[in-house]
């Protein structure tokens, strides 16, 4: 998988050349995108904004996903991926927006979402997808993988081939 530094920049390329903006909604990782794409030059230009809402709370508050539907999936399923995606766009007025959300461990997994699990959310315009995927290793290794992908994936959302 291409390193997060250079998925970055494809992303920063992008964005300019639609010129369109992001925002992230970053629970599980914690800000590692926002950090990741406001490290390249000029970011402010295609950068909107982002939000760390790690609490199901600050999920609610900040992006407007339903308290019942975290009841009922869960803050770690691809319906709050969406909300979280959806309410990210909307509250900023992004074209796009990435969103995350996971257990990175060591603990808090289950049977049904073991440590690893990890669901994304991602809007274009008025297109909203998620994805879950599952990954391995430490806390630190599965919020870099979890960063990695939600970027790949954009790209290849705004770039098919």
């Amino acid at each position: 998988m291409t390193s997060t530094p250079e998925l970055a920049k494809e992303v920063a390329k992008l964005l300019i050349t639609r010129e369109w903006t992001l925002s992230l909604a970053e629970s599980c990782t914690g800000g590692l995108i926002c950090a990741a794409l406001t490290e390249l030059p000029g970011s402010s230009d295609w950068f909107e904004r982002g939000y760390i809402t790690y609490s199901n709370r600050a999920k609610s508050e900040c992006l407007g996903v339903p308290p019942t539907l975290i009841d009922s999936f869960g803050a770690v399923s691809e319906q709050a991926a969406k909300a979280m995606a959806q309410g990210a766009q909307k509250n900023s007025g992004a074209n796009t927006a990435i969103s995350i959300t996971g257990i990175a461990g060591p603990a808090g997994g289950s049977q049904e979402k073991p440590v690893g699990t990890v669901c994304f959310g991602w809007a274009i315009k008025n297109n909203i997808s998620s994805q879950t995927m599952h990954f391995s290793g430490s806390r630190q290794e599965i919020r870099e993988s979890a960063c990695a992908y939600a970027l790949s994936e954009f790209v290849k959302l705004l770039n098919p081939q």
